[in-house]
């Protein structure tokens, strides 16, 4: 199925903990991919978990760090673009590799509008799948990192008092102090010292670090929001 010519060299750095490994997950229906895959990706250093179908995959074990999912678009019972679907609500860091042996352009096009990183063709080639995997693991990464910050940011905001949320963001709005007093009715004395402590408490190393943080927490509920609202759209009849 696929050939060894033009693999690229291992995967290198310190070898992380069990818990931080990246994990790469196979999903397909032939047992010949699946064994040709697993083979492959360990011979990379890299830990592999391949499954027959959708189902078999959603009841598994899916811990929290670096992965992503190589994933058959035609697959028996779930298939492959209805797995992405729920990936993209529960695992938005796990980047999905779809592949199919039927050059299907249409479920190509809904596969890459709804988030896939790559698209492969069967025959797959070694390299071209190492490359695909590395890609996504690194972008996994990266999106976990930033995960990681935001859950960080708002474990800050959490402790700050209510009068103190309400002078972090309109401070963040770039009013004044005497303006932030008179809209919330204190004193500009008062402003400034819920200003220093709220610049404390959100670690924050100048008001231009401040007014980040405020933008990142309105994205970050923006964004809940949307997915709520997604969540709650019935689904096709």
């Amino acid at each position: 199925m696929m050939g060894a010519a033009g693999v690229q060299p291992r995967l290198q750095g310190p070898i992380p903990s069990s818990r931080t490994a990246p994990v790469v997950f196979v999903v397909d229906d032939d047992i010949s991919v699946r064994e040709s895959l697993e083979l492959l990706i360990r011979q990379e250093s890299l830990s592999v978990e391949a499954f027959a179908s959708a189902q078999e995959f959603l009841v598994h074990p899916r811990p929290r760090r670096p992965s992503c999912l190589i994933l058959d678009i035609s697959l028996p019972g779930l298939s492959g673009l209805d797995l992405q679907k729920r990936i993209a609500v529960e695992r938005p860091d796990m980047p999905i590799i779809f592949i199919t042996g039927y050059g299907d352009v249409p479920k190509t096009v809904q596969a890459m509008k709804a988030g896939a990183v790559e698209f492969l063709p069967k025959p797959l080639t070694d390299s071209v799948v190492l490359n695909a995997v590395r890609n996504a693991l690194e972008r996994s990464r990266t999106i976990l990192a930033h995960e990681d910050e935001i859950r960080d940011l708002q474990a800050r905001y959490t402790v700050l008092t209510p009068r103190e949320r309400e002078v972090m963001h309109l401070v963040a709005s770039g009013l004044p102090n005497k303006i932030v007093g008179s809209e919330l009715g204190i004193s500009e004395i008062t402003v400034k010292a819920h200003r220093g402590r709220v610049m404390e408490k959100m670690k924050a190393q100048s008001l231009a670090d401040l007014v980040k943080m405020a933008s990142r927490l309105r994205q970050v509920r923006t964004q809940e929001s949307r997915r709520a609202g997604a969540a709650l759209q019935p689904g096709p009849r």
